[in-house]
């Protein structure tokens, strides 16, 4: 364990069979992260990209719950790629899961054109100075668009997925109008949705989608999701995607 871990940091147990390192005052993986892991469909044998890896949480999730041949996760900053390079040899998973220090803007030219079936993606969800930024720079990193807009990683999803790939993301619902544009774009055809509302009678402040690379237009927009039955109490929805019983 000593080796695993360095100071400052933890190990969290996925309740899947798998474990996470993760920083204590670091940007830590949430719900969002989970739910998108239900959502994302990957078939056997499938090449899968998690765009903005942070930790590795998705390739971790989707390796232990799809038959996808190869997952890989590309973050930008050291710190993040080097925790989750850690958690999947901690795992016994690097014959399936490799994590890749990069830049988002500079995908295609790091992996080749039309190299995965899959791309999904937990992406900042706030424009540059909205809201108050974090001072920690990695939390401010993975919750603004610093270092890269939603544009950059739809026009280079487009170019990594083969046609009729599929991508999936979660952002939230006041970006909904600009993230379905930019995806028809760049011939990332809307295909699916779903909001996700913390309670029953409260506004939606999540969204599930799913586009295809040159897909047919057509969107179903499926029943929402509701997260909590009431304060701290998971529905049977959300406690099925997390696959534990909470």
């Amino acid at each position: 364990m000593s080796r695993t871990l360095k100071e400052g940091e933890h190990l969290d147990d996925l309740q899947n069979g798998y474990f996470i390192i993760q920083g204590r005052k670091n940007f830590r993986y949430g719900i969002d992260a989970v739910l998108l892991s239900g959502y994302a469909r990957v078939k056997r044998g499938e090449r899968v990209l998690d765009l903005g890896t942070g930790t590795g949480i998705l390739p971790i999730l989707l390796a232990a719950k799809t038959q996808g041949k190869s997952f890989t996760g590309l973050e930008i900053q050291q710190e993040s790629a080097d925790m989750a390079r850690r958690s999947v040899t901690y795992n016994h998973l690097d014959d399936r899961i490799s994590i890749v220090q990069g830049d988002i803007r500079e995908a295609v030219s790091i992996f080749g054109t039309a190299s995965f079936d899959v791309i999904v993606s937990n992406p900042p969800y706030m424009i540059g100075k909205h809201g108050l930024t974090n001072p920690d720079p990695a939390v401010a990193i993975a919750r603004h668009e610093l270092l890269c807009t939603f544009r950059d990683i739809a026009e280079q999803t487009a170019g990594l997925l083969t046609d009729r790939g599929r991508f999936y993301l979660i952002h939230r619902p006041f970006r909904l109008a600009e993230i379905l544009c930019t995806l028809k774009e760049f011939r990332l055809e809307p295909k699916r949705m779903q909001l996700v509302y913390p309670f029953v009678d409260k506004e939606p402040n999540m969204v599930l989608i799913e586009a295809c690379k040159n897909g047919n237009p057509r969107i179903q927009v499926e029943r929402p999701l509701i997260v909590y039955e009431r304060p701290g109490v998971y529905t049977k929805d959300i406690r099925d995607i997390y696959g534990d019983g909470r």
